[in-house]
């Protein structure tokens, strides 16, 4: 059977050349949307590694060209904790989740280089208000006060890269390429802590390697702008966040300050991420729909200009049924090389490991598109087949 399928596929070979072309292209476009959709989803449904609900964002601003001495930063900080409703505040670097605003570098430890790692800076206080969840080791306190080295907190993927299986705390690395001069002790970060994966970029986005440095108290360093994270008690609004806002004024009139919720924040930055992937979407299910279309005119056109063949097959005793799976048999057939050329092309992308993806959504975005675009040719083949199957030996040798 399967010997009398691939002769009269080569016997219209230039036909059923087009339809392999039409549906490597539509794998290859299935193919793409699937590992998009994919890796969106298994990003998704991973954990952040920390806790956003109840957590605002404080940006503090001097005034123009003015500085803020942390002195007076660490007042302000001391009166919005004190305010009903606030569980605790923490100072830290602009870099906060679900912003478009990235810290990141490259660390080395004995030659070792890390991935690119985003890096925080970040108080005593900030696991409390972040609720991040450490598997090693602790958080900063004031006894890291008298530290020869930056106390750090790292993830666990930073960790494994750096450090492999070997023990982390205690370590001490350094930025990439340090240089043969003495570092400075503020450069040697020492890990005090392991904490798991975060994702703070997006609810779409992968864990990315991340540290978070200790900011010294009582540091003499003037600030422009500070953020605070502030976590509040379940139910807070507007009321709190007004009252935020005068405690802020009462400390200098030069100073201005915004509240802003992170999980809004959120919020808004799924929909900035959506919308490119949205698209996508929409541009592959239009492109499918077009091929779908030429499949099923392809199909039919064939059909009738093969009614001497159905007729002649009908008279020699041949059933309906048989006609109808001899042309679905033939497109299982073509599909199956128009298949077999995608994934060829797409296996490509696991082996160059493209895009620094791991191979599962790859090799799940191949078997999806396989069984779719098997189910696309079937539907378009299923009507056509059927119209096969229908015609009458006689009528089909009289037209002729």
């Amino acid at each position: 059977m399967l010997r009398h399928l691939f002769t009269l596929i080569w016997n219209r070979k230039r036909a059923n050349l087009l339809l392999i072309s039409e549906i490597f292209f539509s794998f290859v476009v299935l193919f793409g949307v699937g590992a998009v959709l994919i890796t969106a989803a298994k990003n998704y449904l991973a954990p952040h590694g920390f806790n956003y609900e109840q957590v605002w964002r404080l940006e503090v601003r001097a005034g123009q060209n003015l500085k803020m001495p942390r002195a007076e930063l660490d007042d302000v900080l001391r009166q919005v904790n004190a305010l009903p409703g606030v569980r605790t505040v923490a100072l830290t670097s602009g870099n906060v989740p679900f912003i478009f605003n990235t810290n990141n570098s490259v660390f080395e430890y004995k030659g070792k280089k890390s991935p690119v790692t985003n890096y925080y800076h970040a108080d005593d206080h900030y696991l409390e208000a972040m609720q991040l969840h450490l598997r090693e080791g602790r958080w900063f306190a004031p006894a890291d006060d008298g530290s020869h080295h930056r106390p750090v907190v790292i993830s666990q993927d930073l960790r494994e890269s750096l450090f492999g299986k070997g023990p982390a705390l205690g370590k001490i690395f350094t930025w990439e390429n340090p240089g043969k001069e003495a570092i400075k002790p503020e450069d040697q970060f020492q890990v005090m802590g392991v904490a798991e994966p975060v994702r703070m970029e997006s609810d779409f986005s992968a864990a990315i390697p991340s540290a978070w440095m200790r900011l010294l108290p009582y540091d003499t360093t003037h600030w422009e702008t500070a953020n605070v994270l502030v976590r509040v008690a379940p139910g807070s609004g507007g009321e709190l966040q007004e009252k935020i806002a005068r405690t802020v004024a009462g400390v200098t009139r030069q100073w201005t300050s915004q509240v802003r919720v992170m999980d809004d924040e959120r919020l808004h930055r799924r929909r900035y991420t959506l919308v490119p992937v949205v698209g996508l979407c929409i541009m592959g299910l239009f492109l499918i729909i077009n091929v779908a279309l030429g499949l099923f005119g392809v199909l039919w056109y064939n059909i009738s200009q093969r009614r001497a063949e159905i007729g002649l097959r009908r008279a020699m005793g041949a059933t309906g049924a048989g006609i109808g799976w001899q042309f679905l048999g033939e497109m299982m057939v073509v599909t199956t090389f128009g298949v077999l050329l995608g994934a060829l092309l797409a296996a490509q992308f696991p082996l160059l490991n493209a895009f620094d993806l791991p191979a599962q959504p790859y090799l799940l975005a191949i078997a999806a598109a396989a069984v779719a675009v098997y189910a696309i040719t079937a539907l378009c083949a299923w009507q056509p087949s059927r119209l096969a199957a229908r015609i009458h030996p006689a009528v089909a040798l009289r037209e002729e």
